[in-house]
């Protein structure tokens, strides 16, 4: 078990690869987050409210944040289990630190084990370039629906404005003046 305590930098290159890889398909689930939204934006009609298209972005992305708090779990636990940093508080903040390449610096790994921390931050990079496109997929739709919604508003005023207008030329030619 020394070569866990001591590792060289290949395994330690390897043990990262084997984490991140895992965290990769565990935002897998992104995927199931990002079905879940399209059925319930199937939905979606004209007459649904704004509140609730909003209430759907909002669990959509709280969904999405407790994915990158788990995966970055998925990171900490074993930094604390193997005693690579003694306390699991600080474990999980140096993950966050790492994985959101904030680098603050303030906790550190030991030496031995100091390739890890950017892997940790690759894997920030890749998950949430990933979440990034699915959000950027969920406010194409919801610009659609806008515009969808905008145009529709428009035809049902051009017709109001037309009746409107139609009703006037009938109102004149029915009273004409001086008649």
């Amino acid at each position: 078990m020394d070569h866990l305590s001591n590792p060289d930098p290949v395994l330690e290159i390897l043990v990262g690869t084997v984490f991140l890889v895992v965290v990769i398909f565990v935002h897998g689930a992104d995927r199931s987050i990002s079905l879940q939204f399209s059925k319930s934006w199937v939905g979606v009609t004209k007459a649904t409210p704004h509140w609730h298209l909003n209430l759907m972005l909002a669990a959509t992305i709280a969904a999405l944040a407790i994915l990158h708090f788990a995966e970055t779990l998925i990171w900490a636990m074993p930094l604390y289990v193997r005693a690579i940093i003694p306390s699991m508080r600080d474990s999980y903040y140096y993950v966050l630190e790492s994985y959101t390449t904030l680098g603050e610096g303030t906790v550190t790994l030991p030496d031995r084990w100091r390739l890890l921390g950017p892997i940790i931050g690759m894997s920030g990079l890749f998950t949430f370039g990933w979440t990034g496109s699915v959000l950027v997929s969920i406010m194409t739709d919801f610009g659609k629906f806008d515009r969808l919604r905008a145009r529709q508003e428009r035809v049902i005023e051009a017709k109001a404005e037309y009746q409107n207008a139609r009703s006037l030329k009938h109102d004149v030619a029915r009273f004409p003046e001086g008649g």
